[in-house]
């Protein structure tokens, strides 16, 4: 494997286990794992950035142990047991949320029977930007994209930058930009560009390879979930082991 590649993790909640049978019960990282994460990275000299301070290095302006840190939705449990977190360690993280649904709940969520959780609102939004952290898009509606008109996809991508842009008072304003599912294709990918978003993740599993170009709006990330052990962070962030899964996927 030739070059440099960083690691972009990708957490969605952070809480207390949902019953067992729950649908996607895996992607609810315990605070005291997410916390074990954090401490065991920052213990081997590694720093983590949000997108906006990762980028540099992703494009290979800048070199370091690095590695960036991004949650999907926007979860208020975010809010109360990963943000504590992040300060101790002078972390800075990419919270995606979901900009019509600000207060609300993940409804997209009902029809799969997965549990409703707050979302959270702009209040606690903006106390996110305010502690250091950085607020990117993840749409309006948290809709499949692919399933999207051209008029649905302009109000979705660029129109939910307006809206968060509206509602938060962010350095820059909102510059990055997560497909919900992970689901694009070159209608969605055109208009993600053609909005002048800086990057967009996806679902695919793997990490950066350095320096990327065009890439920056199909970028891959490490799949964090439950039962990920410190162990298998390590495996993750360090070897090529999440790089191929990305590819067998």
């Amino acid at each position: 494997m030739s070059g440099p590649r960083i690691p972009i993790l990708m957490y969605h909640q952070i809480d207390a286990a949902p019953p067992k049978g729950t649908p996607l019960r895996g992607l609810v990282v315990s605070p005291g794992t997410f916390s074990r994460h954090m401490r065991l990275l920052h213990f081997l000299g590694y720093k983590g950035l949000s997108m906006s301070a990762l980028m540099p290095y992703l494009r290979g302006e800048k070199s370091g142990k690095v590695f960036g840190i991004t949650f999907d939705d926007g979860y208020e449990n975010n809010f109360h047991s990963a943000l504590p977190v992040l300060r101790r360690l002078r972390f800075s993280a990419t919270c995606y949320a979901v900009a019509a649904r600000l207060g609300q709940s993940n409804s997209w969520d009902i029809e799969e029977g997965i549990g409703q959780v707050a979302l959270m609102d702009a209040g606690q939004l903006q106390a996110w930007i305010d502690a250091g952290q950085e607020v990117g898009s993840h749409t309006s509606h948290h809709v499949d994209l692919t399933a999207c008109d051209p008029q649905n996809l302009e109000s979705e991508i660029a129109g939910s930058r307006r809206l968060l842009e509206a509602l938060l008072h962010q350095p820059g304003g909102v510059q990055h930009f997560c497909y919900p599912y992970g689901r694009f294709d070159a209608a969605s990918l055109d208009q993600t560009i053609q909005a002048a978003y800086a990057s967009a993740t996806t679902t695919q599993r793997g990490r950066v390879p350095v320096p990327v170009q065009d890439g920056a709006f199909t970028l891959p990330r490490v799949l964090v979930s439950r039962s990920t052990t410190w162990v298998h962070l390590l495996l993750k962030c360090f070897t090529d082991y999440e790089d191929r899964r990305g590819v067998q996927g």
